[in-house]
């Protein structure tokens, strides 16, 4: 007949000599309900101390680490007070880790905080770190130039499934996310060039500028944008969760390179996809356009299609699809060195998750400025 297992137990009284008796029975474990230790606390600490402590552990059943934290806060406050400890009543496995425990004191200070950094060592250590990450990201665009190399010879070890199966995840799944946000900023762009050329009265001209702004710069933009929240982060996510269960480890002890199996298909899925993406955002924006032209601005379809068309020239979509296939490509860099540049804890993936998506739309705004400087200089 099996029994349950008494909880533990604690009981303590006082002796004629004065002395306080702790008797402490039943199994002691952290995932029980252990017994309140303030009572006997308070008989320590109050205003006639006893003469000493007499710790009996005759009736302990199984223990762990909780008996040991319980004896030497009693300890503690006992030495505190100059009350001697009888613990020889106690397992010998006790009594040895309560000497192995007291045997080298805690150091002082040791649990005060960390002194604050002078502004000076900030910057230093801000500065190391941003040129310890510079450096990371040279290599890592070496090795992925490097690579990319080795594809075009057709040497590189990946899987074509995967590479089809990626370019539908950044793909054909983005459409939905695409089409709201590509159809919104059409709508806005509308009424933001309506309330001004109406006064004149050339709203036809909203046509012009719904549509040179989504073809040249708009729709490469936001599609990037949103490309870098959904895919890049998408992209440090896997990779950081892979680092963490030593996937990646385990590719490069087979030999196999995590840049050409992991990231390459990765890198070629979004540069492939971002350029079409770009190209049907232009079509739904310029959609987003004319419904206010026809529903606000009493224009009709054909005028408006007709002036969008008469606006916007081939060079103007083939640059604005130009764009949105180095932001494709800045996203896909981003998020696969920020995984890659993940720790090996749940904390660090999404650090790399947050720092991808960061330094995705830093890299395309900047770059967006650089071409608006380049296509103004070539007259573009």
């Amino acid at each position: 007949m099996s029994t349950v297992p008494a909880l533990g137990e604690l009981t303590f009284r006082r002796t004629p000599d004065a002395e306080l008796v702790i008797e402490i029975s039943g199994d002691w474990r952290l995932h029980d309900a252990l017994p309140d230790l303030a009572p006997v606390e308070a008989e320590l600490v109050g205003a006639a101390p006893p003469r000493a402590v007499v710790v009996d552990a005759g009736g302990l059943g199984e223990w762990d680490s909780s008996v040991l934290v319980f004896l030497s806060s009693i300890s503690a406050l006992a030495g505190e007070r100059g009350v001697p400890v009888d613990r020889r009543a106690l397992p010998v496995g006790i009594q040895r880790l309560l000497e192995l425990a007291e045997a080298v004191p805690e150091k002082e200070g040791a649990r005060q905080a960390e002194a604050e950094a002078s502004l000076l060592e900030r910057i230093g250590t801000r500065t190391i770190s941003a040129q310890e990450s510079f450096v990371e990201m040279l290599h890592f665009l070496g090795d992925a130039t490097l690579t990319f190399g080795k594809m075009l010879r057709r040497a590189a070890r990946f899987r074509r499934s995967d590479l089809l199966m990626l370019m539908q995840q950044v793909g054909a799944e983005a459409v939905g996310i695409v089409t709201l946000i590509s159809f919104l900023v059409g709508l806005i762009l509308a009424f933001i060039g309506a309330a001004q050329l109406q006064q004149f009265g050339a709203a036809i001209y909203v046509a012009d500028l719904v549509g040179i702004g989504m073809v040249r710069d708009v729709a490469a933009l936001m599609t990037a944008i949103v490309m870098a929240g959904r895919t890049g982060a998408a992209y440090a996510a896997e990779l950081g969760s892979m680092k963490v269960t030593q996937e990646i480890d385990a590719l490069t002890t087979m030999g196999i390179s995590p840049l050409e199996f992991l990231v390459l298909p990765r890198i070629v899925a979004l540069v492939l996809m971002m350029p079409l993406l770009t190209l049907y955002a232009d079509l739904v924006g310029v959609l987003g356009g004319a419904f206010v032209g026809v529903t606000m601005l009493d224009l009709s379809i054909s005028a408006y299609m007709q002036e969008t068309a008469s606006a916007v020239s081939v060079l103007d979509l083939v640059g604005g699809m130009f764009k949105g296939t180095v932001y494709g490509a800045l996203i896909a860099v981003a998020g696969c060195l920020r995984g890659m540049q993940s720790g090996t804890s749940s904390s660090a993936v999404g650090v790399a998750t947050t720092s991808a998506v960061v330094t995705a739309i830093v890299w395309i705004i900047s770059a967006c400025g650089a071409f608006a400087v380049l296509f103004y200089a070539l007259g573009i």
